[in-house]
């Protein structure tokens, strides 16, 4: 009787929802709902809405990010996740190997680097390869060579034009020096400011070159180029018709390298710097061509 009233002899099991005590010395196995049920690779959770409490030790999925992710998965960062929608558009380049392409502007063209040309390297270079000492020399002043040049030219222009010759020649020493001189010097002032207005002339059509080099070089054109002409005009005068026909080549030469000249200084395409240098040819052409000084 006693043993029924204990509870022996009927059922050992424990009553139903109660864990078994497992014997004495022996480590309790955990409870089934204790271990945590993760969903197996491959299976997707449960559709919204279908999701039942979170058991004892399962996390729920929208907990923060520090408590770590059991299905191992990285999450994107948010940037990533919103960089497509509408309003969070992604920024992205394409590297291009040929180098960015952009249309043609000023100051676009490669600038070479490196010393000032030497002043016999100058010389014979706008003679002989005008555009690569145009463009090697546009950053460069070159005063020396061109207030030189221009000068020297001055002093054997006037012999050039024949009325101003006989004037020089029948004049006393002491009389003809200044005059020469001052022929010279109006030669030097008068390639400033023929220079200084293709210089602005350029700058207005758009170029971006700088003015020291324009006017130089422009002083270093107006003098080379009309050179022959007044070799053969020392000799056989300035109405000699060789002379003249030499001048009207000289000129248009003159033409070609101030627009060869304007268009590298000042990264132009060649009409507008002939239209830059246009006014200064006209003067050219009107002095020194047409023998009207």
């Amino acid at each position: 009787m006693a043993g029924f009233r204990n509870g022996r002899g009927r059922d050992n099991r424990p009553p139903q929802g109660q864990p078994q005590q497992a014997p004495y010395g022996y480590d309790a196995a955990p409870p089934p709902h204790a271990r945590q049920q993760w969903p197996q690779q491959g299976q997707g959770r449960p559709p919204y809405g279908q999701q039942g409490a979170p058991q004892a030790g399962q996390r729920p999925y929208d907990e923060p990010e520090y408590f770590g992710d059991p299905y191992g998965q990285q999450h994107p960062h948010p940037h990533a996740v919103t960089a497509n929608n509408p309003g969070h558009t992604q920024v992205f380049s394409v590297d291009d190997p040929y180098g960015p392409a952009t249309d043609h502007h000023a100051g676009a063209a490669p600038v070479p680097t490196g010393p000032r040309l030497p002043w016999k390297a100058l010389l014979s270079g706008i003679v002989l390869r005008p555009a690569d000492t145009f463009l090697r020399t546009r950053d460069h002043a070159v005063w020396g060579p061109a207030l030189i040049v221009t000068f020297l030219y001055g002093l054997l222009a006037i012999f050039g034009f024949d009325k101003a010759r006989e004037e020089a020649i029948n004049a006393t020493l002491s009389t003809a020096i200044p005059y020469v001189l001052m022929t010279a010097l109006g030669f030097v002032l008068g390639g400033l400011i023929l220079g200084a207005v293709t210089h602005t002339l350029a700058r207005q059509l758009g170029g971006d070159g700088s003015w020291q080099p324009t006017v130089g070089l422009s002083m270093l054109i107006m003098s080379i180029t009309d050179a022959p002409r007044l070799v053969f005009a020392l000799f056989l005068g300035g109405e000699n018709g060789l002379v003249q026909v030499i001048g009207w080549l000289t000129w248009l030469a003159a033409g070609a390298l101030f627009t060869v000249m304007v268009s590298r200084s000042h990264d132009l395409p060649w009409p507008k710097a002939l239209g830059a240098s246009a006014i200064q040819l006209v003067a050219l052409l009107s002095l020194i061509k047409l023998g009207t000084l």
